[in-house]
């Protein structure tokens, strides 16, 4: 379990994971060498997993999100392993998650254009192993949302 200086150390790296040390240690009332042992720490315990630059990808030319629903023919574990190795072979493919409910996966795709997405849907979703149906969503507008920190610890 982590206490309010871990949950705080989170929350600032997770809005800025470039932050220098001192400025987490200083915001956190915590030395710097001290700061320093709980980042390790939580590195070490794995409830901090990494560091990501956020990209805009609408910027970069990626400007249409899909949000792809797959029913697989059997849930048969090899058969998911399966699906879920080709599906990690996809450029585009940001997101894959097992879910519950009406169907199997979920994808998060970002594609340039709609041109773009039915060529991926034609050359790579159709032919992916084991798939009953493809529906497909497209995200018209992303609202901004709280970090996962902030989600998991508060603030704004």
């Amino acid at each position: 379990m982590i206490d309010r200086i871990d949950g705080a150390i989170l929350q600032l790296l997770a809005v800025d994971a470039r932050a220098p040390v001192s400025a987490v240690a200083n915001a956190v009332g915590l030395s710097q060498s001290a700061c320093t042992r709980r980042i390790q720490a939580l590195e070490a315990s794995g409830h901090l997993t990494g560091y990501a630059a956020r990209l805009g990808h609408r910027r970069l030319g990626f400007r249409v999100t899909a949000l792809v629903d797959i029913t697989l023919g059997t849930q048969v574990e090899e058969d998911l392993e399966r699906f879920e190795r080709a599906v990690g072979a996809i450029d585009g493919v940001v997101e894959c998650a097992l879910v519950s409910g009406g169907q199997d996966y979920r994808l998060k795709i970002l594609c340039r254009d709609l041109d773009d997405y039915e060529r991926l849907h034609r050359e790579h979703l159709g032919r992916l192993p084991g798939v009953m149906t493809i529906n497909s969503s497209f995200v018209l507008r992303s609202v901004p949302t709280r970090s996962e920190a902030q989600a998991l610890f508060g603030g704004a």
